[in-house]
């Protein structure tokens, strides 16, 4: 099992119901696939660095998690279907990666207890 992180951009004009329910889908899809769902962040509207589908900004959310390699083929082609979906990007994380994204997980949850 190799451990994973995807970040995706979702359109700014949906509604916070809509976000929710376009997370719980590939969450689910992840689950589905028999991956484990180590971490996930909702980094909120950001402003773009440069203009997608004539959008300046958009919604921000990333999941870490733990799976086969099998399972990122049927994600991204769910990404590309949904309209929603603005950009997309999941890579492998090494093991410096994943050093670095539990340091930076416990330091947001630090922040989150304070």
């Amino acid at each position: 099992m190799s451990n994973y992180e995807t970040v995706f951009i979702l359109n700014p004009v949906l509604s916070e119901s809509q976000i929710e329910e376009a997370v719980k889908k590939y969450e689910s899809l992840l689950k589905s696939q028999k991956c484990k769902i180590v971490h996930k962040e909702d980094w909120g509207l950001k402003k773009l660095a440069f203009t997608i589908q004539n959008k300046n900004s958009g919604f921000y959310h990333l999941i870490q998690f733990e799976g086969d390699g099998e399972a990122i083929n049927p994600l991204e082609v769910a990404f590309r279907r949904d309209e929603r979906v603005m950009r997309f990007l999941t890579v492998k994380l090494d093991l410096d990666a994943q050093n670095w994204a539990e340091k930076r997980r416990r330091k947001n949850q630090s922040k989150v207890k304070a």
